[in-house]
């Protein structure tokens, strides 16, 4: 199992080569959307190069919760229901997060949810299901 520094470090390059920032710009607090400008093209070029460079499969929507969106059980005039939140809570559980409220905009949480400490957090677990060593 590798350690947090080491996925680290690759979670750094990975999101260097997809979303074209400075190496320094990427830290664990940094959100993707609203520090480093990722747009929804970019998570399909993320999950790619996570997926290399950790030799872990990433099954659609794991990582990114993009069916969550046009779920209308999920989300409604634009705004998490609670049955959203509850479910983003519970797909988000391999990381601490502190509880996500109903009724937030989406956009807004999302541009502040998915950090590169998130990624870190997510790659960690993969990892320790995974057979091989990522």
């Amino acid at each position: 199992m590798p350690s947090r520094q080491e996925v680290f470090d690759k979670v750094q390059n990975c999101l260097v080569q997809a979303l074209g920032v400075k190496p320094l710009d990427v830290v664990p607090e940094a959100a993707l959307v609203d520090d480093l400008g990722a747009e929804s093209i970019d998570f399909v070029d993320i999950i790619y190069r996570l997926e290399k460079s950790f030799d872990i499969k990433i099954p659609r929507g794991e990582l990114f919760p993009q069916d969550l969106l046009r779920n209308p059980a999920y989300v409604n005039a634009g705004r998490l229901t609670a049955v959203g939140a509850e479910e983003l809570g519970k797909r988000l559980d391999f990381t601490a997060i502190t509880p996500i409220e109903p009724g937030q905009e989406v956009e807004k949480v999302l541009g502040k949810l998915f950090t590169v400490g998130l990624i870190i957090d997510f790659v960690l677990s993969k990892c320790s299901q995974a057979a091989t060593n990522c």
